[in-house]
């Protein structure tokens, strides 16, 4: 690889940014984003090494590898836009939450004659809260960087960009893209619904509402709150932190695998709600301690 340009200068384009310079990587880096803010706190924090001058700059991009670092709808839309006009020897990859409409998408433009390759990603890393000026070089290191592969021969420059990846210190692994939205929407999308559901909950219970209750006895639930609440609250809340923007698209492109998590937590907490005085609640008890036993 020679040049890389990132589609999405945020926490995570930035990062990968950071990471490639950090590795070593002696190209260049290029970056574009929609926000010019973001973009200039990438350029300033040395993520990317020059800005492209907008959206046509990076349709006319020689980079060799493209990486698309928007939400998942946008990177649809730059799919649809990047397919007619790179060539055979570019790849571009991504790194949106859910692969099954990303991974369908680019069978259809990408893979074949005449076309760039693509290969679908998804780095299992973040923060409550993006933006370039959170990015950082060690983002990815422990992390799992799944990819899920479109069948094809790899090509030389998709095996230039998982060893990079590696590079970064992140744990490479494939997976089927139906596969990876089932099992995100278990270990990732679904933590977020709820945390999100619970600080929202909390915020309506004791919020102040002078309708309601009495402004000193409001801030007295406040402050019992904070006080009581302890690290069990901070962490069962920390990813109500996480902006809708950074999960609607998420919702959108795997509707149906954290509707049926969501639908399944119901069940499993009007289980809970109805042994609260029963020996069943022990045995719940159990297997959550189990669970968390094997995964230490």
């Amino acid at each position: 690889m020679r040049r890389v340009a990132i589609v999405g200068t945020g926490l995570i384009g930035a990062s990968v940014g950071l990471a490639l310079k950090a590795k070593g990587f002696a190209g260049e880096v290029v970056g574009w984003d929609a926000n010019a803010a973001e973009l200039q706190a990438a350029r300033e924090l040395g993520a990317i090494d020059s800005a492209l001058a907008g959206r046509d700059a990076v349709l006319e991009t020689d980079a060799d590898v493209v990486v698309l670092a928007t939400p998942v709808l946008p990177i649809l839309d730059w799919m649809e836009r990047l397919a007619p006009v790179l060539g055979e020897d570019q790849l571009v990859t991504d790194v949106g939450s859910t692969k099954r409409e990303i991974a369908a998408l680019a069978a259809g433009l990408f893979n074949r004659p005449g076309r760039a390759r693509f290969l679908p990603g998804h780095p299992m890393a973040g923060k409550e809260s993006g933006g370039a000026a959170l990015a950082e070089a060690d983002l990815f290191r422990d992390a799992v960087w799944l990819f899920t592969p479109m069948g094809a021969e790899e090509s030389a420059m998709e095996g230039s960009w998982r060893a990079a990846v590696a590079g970064f210190g992140a744990r490479v692994r494939d997976m089927d893209a139906a596969r990876h939205d089932e099992v995100c929407a278990w270990v990732s999308h679904l933590p977020q619904m709820v945390a999100t559901a619970m600080s929202a909950m909390l915020e309506d219970e004791f919020a102040a509402d002078a309708a309601e209750k009495a402004a000193m006895q409001t801030s007295a639930f406040q402050d019992d709150l904070r006080a009581v609440g302890g690290r069990a609250l901070r962490e069962m809340t920390r990813l109500g932190a996480s902006p809708y923007s950074m999960w609607r698209d998420v919702a959108m492109t795997n509707t149906e695998a954290i509707a049926a998590t969501l639908a399944a937590l119901e069940q499993r907490l009007a289980y809970v709600r109805e042994n609260l005085r029963t020996p069943e609640l022990r045995d719940e008890f159990a297997l959550a301690n189990r669970f968390r036993a094997k995964r230490g």
